[in-house]
């Protein structure tokens, strides 16, 4: 707002003393202070409010305006109730140094002042961003998109003071804008992500307010246009892709204009959004190609082929092939009338980004196609090779959902369930088949686990572990009772520990020794309680097999 635009307003009583060819400066906040020198405190473009208790004498006028003016204030107003009068001194250096000075008549509060002053420029601010914002809309629907969501973002910071970041439904950090302040850690990301999921399944309207940390923040959902209409879809065909803008504030009390400005905000990071994933389109061709070819026993040389084409796109100024994984999704809804590949196939795309990536171009190298309730995605690994420590590099099923195992819980809710199987890494096309037919063997394994968010590894179709969740429900029962029970009820009515101590001496591989000192126990009492677990189950644990039957029954109650 413009200087002048104050003396228009005859609730501020507000009278010009000096400074009258400077009333068109901009105005661009205000402040309250009695400090002899605030400048410390000023950003420039601010009108100063003083009750004059700085000044002890006519000399302090001259250095207090001096800095003033060297700190980029636009105008002072000083109040008329502390001397009766604005002194002529601070009339005088304030004419010295080309700085409009108001007097405040005594009647009016400087919160008045205050509050009309930041009204006004708040509402101007919002009626440029929304300019804008309106503008890049026009820019982003008719060609390609000006620096994506980090831009409108910037704007909110810079001229709505509003520190806001763009999510991913994982909690994956996409954007933020560059205002200062306390960096949004990856924890605090997983739970907003996670609240907003919850509140979109329970129908609840955006924007959702969350508290984290002390602080609150509004939630406002990232509507997709172009992939689906909106308003002919059920909610389980976007819940787990659609982003989120997250905004620290409390939009509960915005006025209706505000809400309309991020409102529109949204659209435009969404229309960001749908370009994006237009982009991938050929890299969706790609894997549908490569594993049509694989799994209707294709030639290795024409897989080959294939991936030779594949590889540029994914993984551009690659020299070499790269080595494969397979990864394969599954997301199922109770009722089945919502398919569950194209959420699985959007959830492959962002949760096999690397957790540490920020924006959206890592998950660019990665090509995955659906078919029915089923995602199956080729992930290229530049530099597969065993570590120095001999683990393998590449994707590991307990590490992959670790970090969004919580907000997509939250987004599946009490009818949905996703279930991934990893492969290990291959370096040929030749061993592509047996990935697939790996990942989706590791992938049923992790269907027989309690969860609604389930992973399994090629790592473990090795171990015996792999058998347990097949065995039927009553034949774990009984088998768990038979052996068991007894134990449970001797504890419970003596207090003896035997489960405890059996799973430690199995854990030591039957050392009394070792087992002993683990429990702090007396080798000879570890003998005691050893015997008596004999005693009550009929079994002998120095014999191997009767060892292997309490590990199962372990592992399986």
């Amino acid at each position: 707002m413009r200087l002048r635009a104050l003396l228009d307003t005859d609730a501020l009583g507000l009278r010009l003393l000096g400074g009258e060819d400077e009333l068109d400066r901009t105005l661009r906040g205000v402040m309250t202070t009695d400090l002899r020198d605030p400048s410390r405190y000023l950003a420039g473009g601010e009108l100063v409010l003083t009750g004059l208790a700085w000044r002890r004498d006519a000399a302090d006028s001259e250095p207090f305006v001096r800095l003033l003016v060297q700190a980029g204030v636009v105008a002072l107003a000083a109040g008329e109730a502390e001397l009766g009068a604005v002194p002529d001194d601070l009339v005088v250096a304030c004419a010295r140094h080309r700085l409009p000075l108001f007097a405040v008549h005594e009647s009016v509060a400087f919160a008045t002042i205050t509050e009309h002053v930041v009204r006004q420029v708040s509402g101007e601010r919002a009626g440029d961003l929304a300019a804008v914002v309106d503008r890049h809309r026009r820019m982003m629907t008719s060609g390609p998109a000006g620096g994506g969501p980090d831009v409108v973002l910037d704007l909110l910071g810079s001229d709505l003071d509003l520190r806001a970041w763009v999510l991913s439904p994982t909690g994956r950090l996409i954007a933020g804008s560059k205002v200062a302040g306390p960096v949004l850690t990856a924890g605090v990301c997983a739970e907003l992500a996670a609240q907003h999921l919850a509140a979109t399944r329970t129908g609840r309207r955006g924007p959702h307010r969350v508290l984290s940390g002390g602080l609150t923040y509004s939630l406002f959902p990232i509507r997709a246009g172009v992939r689906s209409p909106q308003g002919a879809r059920d909610v389980r065909e976007s819940v787990l892709s659609d982003w989120l803008l997250v905004v620290e504030a409390d939009a509960g009390d915005w006025p209706e204009e505000r809400l309309d400005l991020l409102q529109g905000v949204t659209q435009l990071i969404a229309v960001e959004r749908d370009r994006r994933d237009a982009a991938r389109t050929v890299r969706r061709r790609l894997a549908q190609e490569v594993l049509e070819l694989v799994q209707t026993g294709a030639a290795p040389a024409e897989i080959a082929a294939r991936l030779r084409v594949a590889a540029p796109v994914l993984l551009p100024g690659l020299g070499t092939a790269p080595h494969w994984q397979v990864v394969v999704a599954r997301v199922e809804w109770d009722g089945g009338e919502v398919e569950g590949g194209p959420v699985a196939q959007a959830l492959l795309e962002e949760i096999l980004v690397d957790p540490l990536a920020t924006g959206p171009e890592p998950s660019d190298r990665i090509a995955v196609a659906h078919t029915g309730d089923e995602a199956i995605a080729l992930v290229p690994l530049p530099a597969v090779t065993a570590e120095h420590d001999g683990s393998e590099s590449g994707i590991h099923a307990d590490v992959l959902l670790a970090a969004v195992r919580d907000p997509l819980t939250a987004g599946l809710d009490d009818d949905g369930r996703l279930t991934l199987g990893v492969s290990a890494a291959v370096h040929s096309a030749e061993g592509l088949r047996g990935a697939l037919e790996e990942a989706r063997h590791a992938r049923r394994v992790a269907a027989a686990r309690p969860g609604r968010v389930c992973a399994a590894g090629h790592q473990e179709l090795a171990s015996h572990v792999l058998l347990l969740p097949f065995v039927p429900d009553d034949v774990r029962r009984a088998f768990t009772a038979r052996l068991l029970d007894p134990l449970r009820e001797y504890d419970r009515r003596h207090r003896a520990e035997l489960i405890p101590t059996l799973e430690a001496f199995l854990d030591c591989d039957g050392s009394w020794t070792r087992c002993a000192t683990r429990l702090h126990l007396h080798v000879n009492t570890l003998r005691y309680r050893v015997g008596r677990i004999e005693q009550l189950t009929g079994r002998d644990l120095s014999r191997l097999e009767d060892k292997l039957d309490f590990f199962l029954a372990l592992r399986m109650s």
